[in-house]
């Protein structure tokens, strides 16, 4: 099962590039972030027309989150993560395709840091290590994939002084993150390329991708049930230099059925 993350930035305004990109590498469950469309504005016929199933939860204007799948069944088990019924952002959707629980997420930005936005980061992050601790906690096939924000290491970011004052890099995101991950989730593309500078996001602005002065911010963290699946993964970065493409290129692991 081929398992990808996309932050599309703009379901509507880059479909034909997402169509393509479907259509080339097909991939059996896609989870879409930064749809950027309300609900009733999703293209769901083009993926319909595309092979795919949809499941998604749209937002005017920003946010929005997404899981397609190919041939797949899918139950929708949650569309908003757990913890502050006020918040309506939408940034979080949750469904079982093939026996696995995957969690499609978008995590806040934050900046600009300090602030309100930083501080609503550091919230949205301690309630999804608190849904993400239950989910290990029921000893299922989990992956929770998505744009999560953040830049962990200073392996994952081409210049690291360049970005000690942006909210993706700060001490506590980078920390949220690890204590995250320490629950006892497996960081997948690290666990394949344990030592390679991995990007899956360029910016528009300072020539970054011809310069391929990137980021690795989408990231797979996968339940230890599911875990020793792995068996491949990467970011189809040639995307990301294609026509009105996403500042994001498409990650994607490999899972032994």
């Amino acid at each position: 099962m081929k398992i990808a993350t996309y932050n599309i930035n703009g379901v509507n305004g880059r479909l034909p590039v997402l169509l393509r990109w479907l259509g080339e590498a097909r991939p059996d469950v896609v989870c879409l972030q930064e749809l950027k469309a309300p609900q009733e504005k999703f293209p769901e016929q083009a993926f319909t027309d595309a092979g795919y199933n949809a499941i998604w939860h749209g937002q005017k204007s920003w946010n929005g989150v997404a899981i397609l799948t190919r041939g797949l069944e899918m139950q929708e088990v949650r569309n908003t993560l757990p913890g502050d019924e006020e918040d309506l952002h939408s940034r979080y959707i949750e469904a079982i395709v093939n026996n696995v629980l995957i969690g499609c997420l978008y995590l806040p930005n934050g900046n600009p840091a300090p602030g309100p936005k930083f501080d609503y980061k550091l919230r949205w992050f301690e309630r999804l290590k608190a849904h993400a601790a239950y989910l290990l906690s029921e000893e299922v096939p989990v992956i929770l994939a998505g744009d999560y924000n953040v830049i962990p290491t200073d392996q994952d970011v081409y210049k690291p002084s360049s970005w000690v004052d942006n909210a993706l890099f700060f001490p506590e995101s980078k920390q949220a993150y690890k204590e995250l991950v320490d629950q006892g989730w497996t960081d997948a593309l690290r666990k394949l390329y344990p030592d390679d500078r991995i990007y899956t996001f360029w910016d528009y602005f300072r020539n970054a991708y011809p310069r391929n002065a990137g980021l690795r911010i989408d990231h797979f963290l996968l339940s230890p049930q599911i875990a020793d699946r792995l068996v491949s993964g990467g970011v189809d970065k040639d995307v990301r230099g294609w026509e009105k493409t996403s500042d994001h290129a498409p990650t994607w692991i490999e899972l032994a059925d």
